[in-house]
């Protein structure tokens, strides 16, 4: 049996969150199998609070050289991924966005999912366009069609990624969308597709040890028990305290419980805590409702592992950033100087030399 405690430190390392590690950003990004990029800072952020040495020049010219990318992927939602993973997961995880074909495919009577797919296609080929540029074309072809439908059957039927700069640090753009063809300039079957078997591995890698259901949660996809009982031959099992099913790779890290762990500032929507049907193992059962309000997700920070508290972040006039930590709870004074010490690491890399302040204030739910 893993306590809870045991599972958080294994999670953290895995996650590249007990100690930052010197790797670099593309490694980085392939061994998490991406990073959460609903908001194009949010990858930054996560690879700053994971590697050492990381400045964020250096993500923005893995964009530009188009070795990493933005597009939807686990759970439908925007990803940035290495250009191979994009390639091979795509395929895999067609299932998703299948059914979300279907479910708004309803609210198109009298369109060709095959013509809106030809028609996409062809506009994005000629030049990257923006989701209105799409929606535009799609309803001079159907009038009186549900746009929000049409722009996301466009969105599910073809393969398609955000191009630079939207999501490069030192300057932005619109969301503009071609083909992972056009984009990364080679057939997609250049990469060979991803098997269930293989994410399963990479899965448990990144975020393991997990039960069959986390790793659903995760991708948003079903029917992987058949993938894991193949595999387990191959891999070591453990119970959770509530007695169920873990599944693990044989040599991956499982740390002391009583490892030490340093605060972390993670962005919003990090996959370290929405990658698990249960969140325990990082979340405290009295916080799980505290990292959200409406839509809209916080940035938050992890103390000995744990969720303890939500950060912003705001830029002066002059250049100066002031980060400000909100505690669900108050924290003890060597609680409170860690997390400045943190704060101070994580300014030097996201200000980049730039004057810094660090506050405490009070979380409202």
């Amino acid at each position: 049996m893993l306590s809870v405690r045991a599972l958080n430190r294994a999670t953290l390392a895995r996650q590249l969150l007990l100690r930052r590690v010197p790797m670099g950003a593309a490694e980085a990004v392939r061994h998490l199998v991406g990073l959460q990029a609903q908001n194009t800072r949010p990858p930054y952020h996560a690879l700053a609070a994971r590697l050492e040495g990381f400045r964020p020049g250096e993500l923005s010219g893995l964009m530009e050289r188009r070795e990493v990318a933005r597009t939807v992927t686990m759970r439908s939602t925007l990803h940035t991924h290495t250009a191979d993973d994009v390639l091979a997961l795509l395929p895999l995880m067609r299932p998703a966005r299948e059914r979300e074909v279907r479910m708004f495919g309803r609210r198109l009577p009298g369109v060709d999912p095959d013509a809106l797919a030809a028609l996409v296609r062809g506009l994005v080929e000629e030049r990257p366009r923006t989701p209105k540029e799409i929606r535009t074309a799609l309803l001079e072809r159907w009038p009186g069609a549900d746009p929000l439908a049409l722009t996301i059957m466009a969105r599910c039927l073809l393969p398609l990624v955000q191009v630079t700069p939207r999501g490069l640090w030192d300057r932005g753009g619109q969301v503009a969308l071609t083909t992972v063809d056009v984009w990364f300039g080679r057939d997609p079957g250049t990469v060979p597709p991803a098997r269930p078997d293989d994410a399963v591995l990479r899965y448990l890698g990144a975020f393991g040890p997990a039960s069959v259901k986390d790793m659903q949660t995760w991708c948003g996809l079903t029917r992987l028990r058949e993938a894991f009982e193949r595999l387990r031959p191959r891999l070591v099992t453990f119970r959770d305290p509530y007695g169920t099913e873990l599944f693990d790779l044989p040599d991956a890290p499982r740390p002391d419980p009583d490892t030490p762990a340093p605060p972390r500032f993670l962005p919003e929507f990090d996959n370290a805590l929405l990658s698990h049907a249960d969140r325990s193992r990082l979340v405290p059962a009295e916080y799980r409702k505290r990292t959200w309000k409406g839509n809209q997700a916080y940035r938050t920070f992890l103390v000995d592992g744990f969720l303890a508290g939500v950060w912003r972040l705001e830029e002066e006039g002059n250049g100066a950033l002031t980060l400000t930590a909100q505690p669900f709870a108050p924290l003890g004074r060597e609680a409170r100087a860690a997390v400045v010490e943190e704060a101070g690491r994580t300014l030097d890399v996201l200000g980049g030399g730039a004057p810094y302040d660090v506050r405490f204030g009070t979380f409202a739910e």
